[in-house]
């Protein structure tokens, strides 16, 4: 039975396991004939992406122009100042414009409702390059990276160390959900991720304060402990996360020898990890980092090229 076509991409919620797994099969196909060829055809030939931005990025922005570049099409970067998305211009306003211009949207944005709202209004697929509720991308290139680095993902298992409560554990609890592997979030009290979310991952998912709830993981996960739009809260969660950091003496406590360690970055390194981590024998840091581009040219093969998933 054919897989359904994806409209946008906004929240892996809104994927089935299917779809999810069609994806990072397309994401492999796309990587491994760049690899074989020396480049992708180029089935995005005419095509246009536009980069709608309110955060600042360095993987999302480059990851997908090049992934239009390396599918023969062309993508454009348009800067908070320019669009004043939500206070110059609404973001129907926005999407009815951009519609009329080009081939698909992509953005990254402080209000998940910002691209719910240029979906809704849009005429052109949409892509959350990142929002306050969901990282959909981010969580697609991480599995697609253990999936590449440990093969079979059923039951294994994902320990994700730091703010439970943020929009990479959400879309992590997501993703992982849809390829069978289990979950362990640990956060300290005030930071676990809502129960909501929890139930509605179907993953398995424990969610615990205690740092041995990395016992048995084969991936270890962290981002920031401040995201951006949490300046204001610095000061408080650096008061309450150093336990939580990733260091040699927690990869250690999974006793797991063949433990890896994940993080989307950017990294305060000395804070949410260690430089001994890091740049160490078990991190995943740019191999996870460097797949950006190819998941990201999974998503845009679908969405503006067509290409069925299987």
């Amino acid at each position: 039975m054919a897989i359904p076509a994806l409209n946008h991409f906004l929240d892996l919620a809104d994927l089935s396991n299917a779809q999810f797994w069609g994806l990072l099969h397309l994401a492999k196909r796309l990587k491994d004939e760049r690899a074989e060829r020396g480049a992708n055809h180029p089935i995005l030939a005419g095509k246009s992406l536009a980069l709608l931005f309110q955060k600042p990025s360095l993987r999302t922005r480059v990851s997908f122009e090049m992934g239009m570049q390396h599918l023969g099409g062309y993508a454009f970067y348009l800067s908070p100042a320019e669009v004043g998305l939500g206070t110059r211009e609404s973001a129907a306003d926005v999407a009815r414009v951009l519609s009329g211009y080009v081939d698909g949207i992509m953005a990254r944005v402080f209000g998940h409702q910002d691209v719910v709202d240029l979906a809704q209004w849009g005429s052109v697929p949409v892509i959350n390059g990142l929002s306050d509720f969901s990282h959909p991308c981010q969580a697609l290139t991480d599995i697609f990276t253990a999936w590449e680095v440990l093969g079979d993902l059923e039951e294994r298992t994902i320990a994700y160390v730091g703010d439970g409560a943020n929009n990479v554990a959400t879309s992590l609890m997501m993703a992982a959900g849809k390829v069978g592997m289990n979950v362990c979030i640990v956060s300290p009290l005030g930071y676990m991720p809502d129960p909501a979310v929890v139930e509605s991952s179907g993953a398995e998912v424990s969610v615990t304060d205690d740092l041995d709830g990395v016992q048995g993981a084969d991936l270890l996960y962290t981002d920031v402990w401040t995201s951006m739009g949490q300046e204001a809260e610095r000061e408080e969660r650096l008061a309450v996360f150093p336990p939580y950091q990733i260091n040699e003496a927690l990869v250690k406590r999974t006793g797991n020898a063949q433990a890896l360690v994940m993080h989307c970055l950017p990294a305060h390194r000395g804070e949410e990890i260690t430089d001994a981590v890091a740049d160490g024998p078990a991190s995943l840091l740019f191999p996870q980092a460097h797949n950006r581009l190819h998941a990201q040219k999974a998503i845009l093969a679908h969405l503006l090229g067509g290409v069925p998933l299987e």
